[in-house]
Formats: C-alpha cells, sequence, structure tokens
C-alpha cells in the first residue's frame, strides 16, 4: 500500500461549533406517488454471493439515477429490461414514466445475472449494463427536451464477467470523442486458501470514436486497464478528462492488468514527506505549543524570515525557500507568542493558544515532516488513564466460566475499519497512486453530484459532523476541497440502525436518510425562525434553527432506490416512485 502523504483540509469557516441540535418539525411534507406499469425487479443474492463484498455491490445497489443534466429527471430499469424516465414539472400533475430504451433479454444468463446498471455519460450520452455482462453506449439525445427521442446505441460489447456500472465520463481528446466507463466486479480468486474466496476487480475501459471525416460514427474499446482489492470501494470516479482514477476503499487497490498484460509491480519511491528525518519537534500544553525548527548553522536574527497570523505560520531563511509554511490546525495569538534562535542552529517559537483546553493532533495541517513530543508528565497520565485497558492475564474477564473473545470466530461486518482506510487518486499514464489520504476514523456517508461538469462529490464523518468534499484533480495542491458541511449529521446518521440510503441537495439544503421500509428523515439546515426563541439555559435569543422531518410511505414494499434533487426527493420501491416535495423554489 503506498504510504499517506495527503491530508483533507477542513474549511473552519464551514464549521458551526454553536450548533445545538435538530429540531423535530411535524409539518407535512406533500407526498405523491406514480404506479409502475412494470415492477422494479429485485435482484436477489445467489448462495455463491455470501460475502460481504457481494452484499456492498450488488446487495445495496440504489437502482434509481438522478440526471444531473436536466434537474428533476430520474431514470431506472424495470423488469422488462426497459429504461424508463421521469421527469417532474408539476407535483400534482405527475405524468407515467417514458421509455426510452429497452434491453434484449438474454434467457442464457441464468443465476449469474446481475442488476442492469445505468451511468449518464454527459448530456447527449449514456452507459449500460445489461447486468449480463454487456456494455452499451447509447446517444440520447438532450435528454431534457421535450422531444420524445429513443436513445441510440453506438457501442455494445460483451466484455465477459457480468458487472455494473460505478461511473462514466464523456470528452474529447486530441479531436477524438471518447468515453471512459468504469466496471465493478467481484470475482472468485482461486488462489486464495483463505479468507472468503473473493477479489474485488475495477475495470477502467476506455472507447472511443474510430470513424474517419465523413464517416458513419463507429466507436472501439480503446485501452483497458484492470485494479484489483479486496474490498467494494465506497467511492469510484474517472477524472472528466480521462487523466485519472479516484477510490475511496477500506483496503487498497493497485493496477494489475493493461490491454490483457500484467503490470509490472515495482515498489513506489519514498515520497518526500514520509521521510524519517524531522525538520521540526514540538510539544504542547493545555495553553500553549513549543516548536524547535532546524535552521543552517550560524543563522543570525535578521536572517530568520518569520511571520505569524492567528490561523497560519511561515519560517525561513531569506534567499530560501520556506522550511515551515502553512495552516495551523487551530487559531493562535499572534501577540503573545514569540521566538528566539537556540545555539545558532535552532529557531524556537513559543505559540500561545487561543482557545485553551483542546490538545492539537498536529501542528500544521497535512504537514507530516514534525515529530510531536510528549512531556513526561503527560506520557505517565496517559498510562494511569489507559491502565484499567491492560492485564497481566491472558483472559482479564474477571467472570473465568466466559472464554475470552476468539477473532477466527468474527465476521467481515464485525471488523473495525482498518487503517488502510484510504482515498488515493491513480495516475492513468502511471498506473500508480500519486495522493494518498489515510481516512482513519472518517466514515464514508454518501456521494452526491454538485455539478455534472465535476467529479462527484463525496461525503465523509468528521467527529460529529457529514463533510461533503469536491475533487479538484486540476488543483494538485489542494486537490480535495471541503464545500460544505451537515452539522451533526455524522453523529445523527449513527443511530439509525435501518439506514439503507444517504444523500443530499446539490444546492446543499438539506440533507436526508431513509430506512429500508417507509421511514425518510430529512435535516435541513439551520434557517432564521420567524418568532423570538430563547435558549432557557443560557438566556439568549435563538436567530436559527436546524429542523427534522419524518415521512412515511403509504407502501409495505422495501425501498430500492433514492436520489435528492434541490425540491424533491425520489424514493423508488417495486411498485412506485414517490416525490416527496421538500423545498418550495
Amino acid at each position: 500500500m503506498a504510504a499517506s502523504n495527503y491530508s483533507l483540509k477542513v474549511n473552519r469557516d464551514l464549521l458551526d461549533p454553536k450548533f445545538e441540535s435538530y429540531r423535530l418539525s411535524l409539518d407535512a411534507i406533500p407526498t405523491y406517488n406514480v404506479e409502475l406499469d412494470a415492477a422494479v425487479e429485485e435482484v436477489k443474492l445467489k448462495d455463491t454471493q455470501y460475502t460481504l463484498e457481494h452484499m456492498r455491490a450488488f446487495g445495496m445497489y440504489n437502482y434509481l439515477h438522478l440526471d444531473p443534466w436536466y434537474e428533476d429527471s430520474v431514470l431506472f430499469v424495470d423488469c422488462k429490461g426497459r429504461v424508463l424516465s421521469l421527469t417532474v414539472t408539476l407535483d400534482t400533475a405527475l405524468g407515467k414514466p417514458r421509455e426510452v430504451y429497452r434491453l434484449i433479454a438474454d434467457p442464457s444468463q441464468g443465476d449469474s445475472q446481475l442488476c442492469a446498471s445505468l451511468s449518464l455519460t454527459s448530456a447527449t450520452w449514456a452507459a449500460l449494463s445489461d447486468g449480463a455482462g454487456r456494455l452499451y453506449l447509447l446517444r440520447t439525445g438532450k435528454r431534457g427536451d421535450s422531444s420524445h427521442m429513443k436513445w441510440e446505441p453506438l457501442f455494445s460489447e460483451d466484455m465477459g464477467e457480468p458487472f455494473t456500472i460505478l461511473h462514466s465520463v464523456s470528452h474529447v481528446q486530441d479531436g477524438v470523442h471518447t468515453m471512459e466507463v468504469l466496471l465493478l466486479r467481484v470475482q472468485k480468486d482461486l488462489q486464495e486458501t483463505k479468507g472468503s474466496g473473493y477479489f474485488v476487480s475495477l475495470e477502467w475501459i476506455s472507447v472511443a470514436n474510430s470513424a474517419g471525416q465523413g464517416e458513419e460514427k463507429k466507436y472501439e474499446v480503446r485501452k483497458r486497464r484492470v485494479l484489483r482489492g479486496k474490498s467494494v470501494p465506497h467511492y469510484a470516479a474517472v477524472e472528466p478528462k480521462g487523466t485519472g482514477l479516484m477510490v475511496a476503499s477500506e483496503k487498497p487497490f493497485v493496477f494489475t492488468h493493461l490491454d490483457g498484460c500484467p503490470v509490472e509491480q515495482v515498489d513506489s519511491e519514498p515520497m518526500e514527506v514520509e521521510k524519517t528525518d524531522h525538520i521540526y519537534f514540538w510539544l504542547q500544553t493545555a495553553e500553549d505549543i513549543t516548536l524547535c525548527v532546524r535552521m543552517p548553522e550560524g543563522v543570525t536574527k535578521e536572517e530568520v524570515q518569520f511571520k505569524l497570523t492567528g490561523d497560519s505560520i511561515s519560517i525561513g531563511v531569506r534567499g530560501f525557500p520556506a522550511v515551515l509554511e502553512g495552516q495551523l490546525y487551530a487559531s493562535v495569538d499572534p501577540e503573545a507568542s514569540a521566538w528566539i534562535i537556540k545555539n545558532q542552529k535552532s529557531l524556537e517559537v513559543t505559540l500561545q493558544k487561543r482557545d485553551e483546553g483542546p490538545m492539537w493532533p498536529e501542528l500544521v495541517v497535512g504537514d507530516r515532516r514534525g515529530e510531536y513530543v510528549m512531556s513526561s508528565e503527560q506520557a505517565a497520565l496517559l498510562q494511569d488513564r489507559l491502565a484499567y485497558l491492560t492485564s497481566e492475564d491472558l483472559n482479564g474477564n474477571p467472570d473465568v466460566d466466559k472464554p475470552p473473545c476468539n477473532s477466527q470466530e468474527l465476521e467481515d461486518c464485525d471488523g473495525f475499519p482498518e487503517d488502510s482506510f484510504s482515498l488515493t487518486h491513480f495516475s492513468g499514464e502511471l498506473l500508480k497512486p500519486t495522493q494518498v489520504v489515510n481516512l482513519g476514523s472518517h466514515q464514508y456517508l454518501f456521494t452526491v453530484d454538485v455539478n455534472p461538469c465535476d467529479m462527484p462529490c463525496l461525503c465523509l464523518r468528521h467527529d460529529v459532523d457529514a463533510l461533503v468534499w469536491q475533487p479538484r484533480p486540476d488543483q494538485p495542491s489542494n486537490m480535495w476541497e471541503h464545500i460544505a458541511t451537515f452539522n451533526a449529521l455524522g453523529y445523527v446518521q449513527a443511530s439509525k440502525r435501518d439506514k439503507k440510503f444517504a444523500t443530499c441537495a446539490p444546492n446543499f439544503s438539506y440533507a436526508s436518510l431513509c430506512e429500508c421500509l417507509r421511514r425518510t428523515f430529512i435535516y435541513r439546515q439551520p434557517s432564521p425562525v420567524e418568532t423570538v426563541l430563547f435558549n432557557r439555559k443560557q438566556g439568549r435569543q435563538i436567530g436559527q434553527v436546524a429542523k427534522q422531518q419524518v415521512a412515511s410511505l403509504d407502501s409495505d414494499k422495501p425501498i430500492l432506490g433514492f436520489r435528492a434533487t434541490n425540491e424533491r426527493l425520489y424514493i423508488l420501491t417495486s411498485s412506485h416512485i414517490f416525490v416527496l416535495k421538500v423545498n418550495n423554489n
């Protein structure tokens, strides 16, 4: 696994430390529904698909697809193989879903059949899988137009074992129209004697127009790249220009094949940020931080370039790049901070914390070239606090009749996410990672399309909040940008034991969770209140309130699809589409 060399930079202006809670609102949510002509058939897992990865990949599949290019338009595939589109303009006059394409059933597939999957590649193209191993690339025309144009297949090819489509993009490369499609498979590992006996495969396919000028369009596969891992990725997407790939997964992926030929696995060179020679050391108390930075021997105070603001620091020597520069983990008081030169070869800086009490996990955000030094008093206190977790006996359980836990009896779903849980950017040219973020305890929550021209955003739990991150592949120094926050949603969603899907509005006005049956929870961003409210405990007036609403569907069928737009929530069951009017814009 490639070493972590990047950290997510939280925009503290988007955090609300004074957020209290969501207030339950009893306001009714207008709900409408359309009965389907044919059922949406949920593909049940077979006896051979018994692993946790099969459940994540196919058992929790979202059968409803939102068209990010045309607002309030959703699509799905029914049991007859029809691709159906529903566009809502007036909630009280919902029309029937319109057929735009029909798959030809292959009766020879049988047990290996997966659910049909769809990815809207661009405003005029779509990628479709029949669940039996065939990939279609369809020219859809402008789907938002009132004309009832049927989709035209311009590429159809059997790609081998059945798969689902994770993502697809369309771009023009050297004057040639090219589409990038990312396929997911869970395959049998014949060489593995331990574990589940399966591995996860990501196949990145490039399909390009091979017709000459003036000829009818003809598309063919130009390149096939295969990645292999041991866990189904929570997030996987191709860059808009097809130059790279981003994957968030609990276990690492590596490129194994290029156009059918094995990719030579070479040990990656150690990255600069992982060098063991630390350039600074720091220790802290509840009130302040002491920082010691290595400097060229014989340096004078006139040569030192030191700049400190409330949120950032820069230390260097005149005529040379800064030795240490970046955003501090938290705010300091520049007026109460100072620095001195020690032994003509190091700079000692004292930083006064603006908020006393909290201990910092890092000094400069994302900088791993320093070493944290713990005082002897802090080490002794930590040892005392953790003493109750240790025992000299093999079985520390005072109830001797109960044996200690046997880790071999645990299943995959019982385990805590491993330290290898990471967000990785792969170069399509080098076929290796370039940026790796160790997500650690940052639980993945959901993926959402905010701007169809950009990569999908991913939402991660940070402490109690849910933070939305927008990938910026064209900005290597800020590859994942924090663009929105849902206060306390990370904590709230953890209590929903029956949660199946989660999403949010593209404008971040609300987030929503649904259970396997009936219930949907909506969490709105704080908004001004119309009446005067006071906090009784603190005796202060409340200017904004964040509302929580609960909607219950009039259906006993399992929820198969769940998508959100700025105004509506769309919920798909096997027999109906429900439309919840969440906002009135």
